[in-house]
């Protein structure tokens, strides 16, 4: 099952479009400027994918995922073709696959989100920041395109301006790769078990608790990224004139 934003591929699973979500200001987001993806590594050696993602003109890739994980696994083919950074947002890993069952899944993930809000304010700046004054399109990924790009999708579509709902309702897209996703952890670690049945989840119940959060602890998303991030009203608007319509 996919919907319209969704672009398909072979090997990627969770890669869409970030427009047409309406605004505060009357405007939606542009089709075809920007993207969120799980790992573009999965294009090596992939042709046909390959093409489909050039065919699409994105000139900026932005990589949130550890470089020990890109080692691992690879990176988008040919970098030099794009504007590449590697801004790797997230600075205490944990493995997903072993989270214990017993605990509530959505609070523990929303408590990650919380340190990734905490230590990656550098990069979660400099991706913003990218995103408004890189070449476009852009596109931005993590390993699933799950947590670290869902959060980074979050906090760019509040700041233009797009309403909760509809950034619970992008988050909570990714329920439609969980059954792939979690294909392909199995497929990657045949002597591991999966000890939690949660695994590739993304239920809209975990960003609402992010942004309860953020609104807690900072007194809302946008005050977040305004008075931590630092993300200036000079950056907003350069955002918006190139990804609203």
């Amino acid at each position: 099952m996919t919907t319209p934003r969704h672009v398909p591929f072979t090997r990627l699973h969770n890669f869409r479009d970030l427009g047409g979500y309406r605004c505060a200001d009357g405007r939606t987001t542009a089709w075809g400027r920007l993207y969120r993806a799980d790992s573009l590594g999965k294009l090596e050696g992939a042709a046909e994918d390959w093409e489909r993602f050039l065919g699409l003109g994105i000139r900026t890739v932005i990589d949130l995922r550890y470089p020990w994980e890109i080692e691992a696994r690879g990176r988008i083919p040919e970098p030099e073709r794009f504007t590449y950074a590697n801004l790797s947002i997230e600075h205490r890993p944990y493995d997903q696959a072993a989270i214990d069952p017993s605990l509530d899944p959505w609070r523990y993930l929303a408590d990650r989100f919380a340190e990734v809000a905490e230590d990656g304010t550098e990069e979660i700046r400099g991706a913003i920041e990218l995103i408004a004054d890189g070449p476009g399109p852009a596109v931005f990924h993590c390993t699933s395109g799950k947590d670290r790009t869902g959060l980074l999708a979050a906090l760019v579509l509040t700041l233009l301006g797009v309403d909760e709902e509809q950034v619970l309702a992008d988050f909570a897209l990714t329920e439609l790769a969980t059954e792939r996703l979690t294909a392909d952890w199995r497929a990657g670690h045949p002597d591991r078990t999966l000890l939690w049945p949660s695994y590739g989840r993304a239920p809209a119940t975990v960003m609402a608790l992010v942004l309860a959060d953020l609104t807690s602890r900072y007194g809302s998303p946008s005050g977040y990224l305004a008075d931590t991030v630092g993300i200036t009203p000079a950056t907003t608007a350069r955002l918006r004139e190139r990804l609203l319509v």
